[in-house]
C-alpha cells in the first residue's frame, strides 16, 4: 500500500468513497471541498493507493493553533485492516512537523465505532460543544 498526496485525477474515486463510506451530507458539497483543500495546505490531503486503486484518504490541516482531520475514509473491503492506522499516522507526521500541539477531529455522535477507532489511538472525547455557522446559503 501507498500513502501519498492527493492527485487531481484522485478526485472522481475519492468522492465516490466518501459516498461508499457515508461521510457525503447534502450541506457539504464533496467537489467544493476538495477545491478548498488544494488551496490550503494541499499537501496534507493524504490518498492510500493499492494497486494503483485508491481506498483510503485523510484530510489534514493545522491552522496555527489546532490540527483537524477530516475525511478519513477507507473502502469498507479494506476497513480493519490497518489503512485507516497509516493514514492517520502520515497525518499526525505532517501536522508535528508544521508545529502542530493537538489535533481536532468531529465525529458524528451516531458513529460509535469511529469514536472507538480514534480512542483506540489516542483520542479522548473533549468535554467541549462545538458549534457552526454557514456562511454559505448552498454550503
Amino acid at each position: 500500500m501507498e500513502i501519498r498526496p492527493f492527485q487531481i485525477h484522485d478526485e472522481e474515486s475519492a468522492v465516490q468513497l466518501w459516498i461508499d463510506c457515508g461521510l457525503v451530507v447534502p450541506w457539504n458539497d464533496p467537489h467544493r471541498d476538495i477545491r478548498r483543500k488544494l488551496q490550503v495546505q494541499p499537501e496534507m490531503f493524504l490518498v492510500a493507493c493499492l494497486d494503483d486503486q485508491l481506498i483510503g484518504t485523510a484530510m489534514a490541516g493545522y491552522d496555527g493553533h489546532r490540527g483537524w482531520i477530516n475525511y478519513l475514509a477507507v473502502h469498507p473491503q479494506h476497513q480493519r485492516t490497518g489503512v485507516a492506522t497509516r493514514l492517520m499516522g502520515e497525518a499526525e507526521l505532517l501536522l508535528r512537523a508544521a508545529g502542530c500541539p493537538k489535533i481536532n477531529i468531529q465525529v458524528r455522535n451516531t458513529n460509535t465505532d469511529v469514536v472507538e477507532f480514534y480512542e483506540s489511538m489516542g483520542f479522548k472525547v473533549d468535554d467541549v460543544v462545538n458549534l457552526g455557522k454557514r456562511l454559505e446559503a448552498d454550503d
